[in-house]
């Protein structure tokens, strides 16, 4: 009966929590948002660390059975020092670039994330075990997050911003994209019209979320931690920001439509 506990460095991981309610309906969930702070991709691995810990703390003394480190930032960061801190199932979200990579192609693959990712030594790990990853461009995004925080989701208000990160790679062949920060996700319309208008291939779009609350699922019933009743599970929202603000926008983004 107990809830599983996501957190995020703000409203990025509330793309994960749609999906992973979508796949347990039954469970209870309590997401926490470190809005004070967001986002964690400008900030040393250091401050990143001590954040997610904090995160972490929170969650743990709400009684969750599960946690869900649903920030690619943080992930990188300080999945392994959050593991050994807690005895419960740690669970997270990385930039999904295994799907793209194995499906082969003559294109490249753009990854889309904080500067933070992709400098981070967990990432680089990751991507030395893709098959070409020389295919792999990482494009570090720094304030896309931060205009989300706010809560405007209009693709028009992303034209500047995405032109900035991206006119580089214009002509180019792009096979897939990947979303390597949850923040992303909410405004993937916007990033499908870029690509659209401005580059060649298919331009995929791929995120982490769906194989995440897969594996979420796989290991509660692996652990018999499973809720298997009939009532809908809750959904608790915690910030770190201003409750009013945040929570009028957690409400918007978790009655919108992927």
């Amino acid at each position: 009966m107990k809830p599983i506990g996501v957190f995020d460095s703000g409203l990025g991981g509330v793309s994960f929590l749609r999906e992973a309610v979508k796949k347990l309906p039954n469970e209870s969930f309590i997401y926490y948002g470190d809005n004070k702070n967001a986002p964690y991709g400008d900030k040393s691995e250091e401050e990143i660390e001590r954040l997610a810990l904090g995160c972490t703390e929170f969650l743990t003394e709400k009684g969750v059975k599960a946690i869900v480190v649903a920030c690619n930032t943080a992930t990188g960061s300080a999945i392994n020092l959050i593991r050994e801190r807690v005895e419960l199932p740690v669970l997270s979200v990385e930039p999904a670039i295994k799907p793209p990579s194995d499906m082969g192609g003559q294109g490249k693959i753009l990854m889309l994330a904080t500067a933070a990712t992709t400098k981070m030594a967990r990432y680089h790990e990751l991507k030395s075990r893709m098959k070409e990853p020389s295919r792999i461009i990482d494009v570090p995004c720094s304030g896309i997050a931060d205009i989300i925080e706010n809560g405007v989701f209009d693709p028009k208000a992303y034209e500047t911003i995405l032109d900035e990160k991206l006119s580089g790679y214009k002509g180019m062949e792009i096979d897939a994209i990947v979303l390597g920060c949850t923040h992303y996700i909410f405004i993937s319309e916007a990033i499908s019209e870029y690509a659209a208008r401005n580059f060649k291939g298919s331009c995929t779009i791929y995120d982490g979320n769906e194989g995440t609350a897969r594996r979420l699922r796989h290991v509660l019933e692996e652990k018999n931690m499973r809720e298997l009743g009939s009532e809908r599970g809750s959904v608790t929202f915690y910030t770190s920001g201003d409750y009013e603000k945040y929570k009028r926008i957690f409400d918007m983004l978790m009655a919108r439509q992927r």
